[in-house]
């Protein structure tokens, strides 16, 4: 599939894959100085790019993982959506999530964007639904399908960072 990307100024990186299997295609930052974003706050960051996506496909823009990992920075709406008919600048509203203030410079990296496919749909309204054993059963409803939570909660966060310390009986983290 061919992606029609349109350089806004002459200073706009064309989104790449950081590896040949990668599914994201890394987003840039094109600005001409240094942006700060400081704690729990949110700048937006231009990419000096707009994308012609074929009908039927949508961009996803995802934070990088070792961005939001490592520096607590994501999409300030988890996910971007662009659609197929949107011509105008790409835009990263990123989020500081940590309690440090970030800086973002020319040319990082501070996304990523997966084309997919999307179904369209009607919807038809109804009086009521079909049952299902389920239900009305929401957040949590369907359980986390361990019995004994407590020691595999422990061993996760033990994955990620040693500093962390869990109190046994209401799971308060931290660092």
């Amino acid at each position: 599939m061919n992606i029609n990307v349109k350089r806004l100024n002459q200073n706009a990186l064309i989104p790449q894959r950081g590896s040949a299997c990668a599914a994201g295609y890394d987003l840039y930052a094109n600005i001409e100085e240094e942006v700060t974003i400081e704690p729990f706050c949110v700048a937006k960051i231009g990419t000096g790019i707009s994308i012609e996506i074929v009908d039927g496909y949508f961009g996803a823009v995802f934070a990088r993982s070792g961005l939001a990992t490592k520096q607590g920075l994501r999409p300030s709406n988890c996910v971007g959506v662009i659609d197929s008919d949107y011509r105008g600048e790409i835009m990263v509203s990123l989020r500081n999530d940590s309690a440090v203030t970030r800086v973002i410079s020319p040319n990082d990296r501070i996304a990523q964007l997966v084309i997919l496919p999307y179904q369209a749909v009607e919807f038809n309204e109804v009086e009521e639904l079909s049952d299902t054993q389920r239900g009305e059963g929401g957040f949590g409803s369907t359980g986390v399908g361990v019995t004994d939570s407590e020691p595999v909660f422990a061993e996760q966060l033990s994955l990620f960072d040693e500093k962390y310390t869990i109190s046994s009986d209401t799971y308060t983290i931290t660092c």
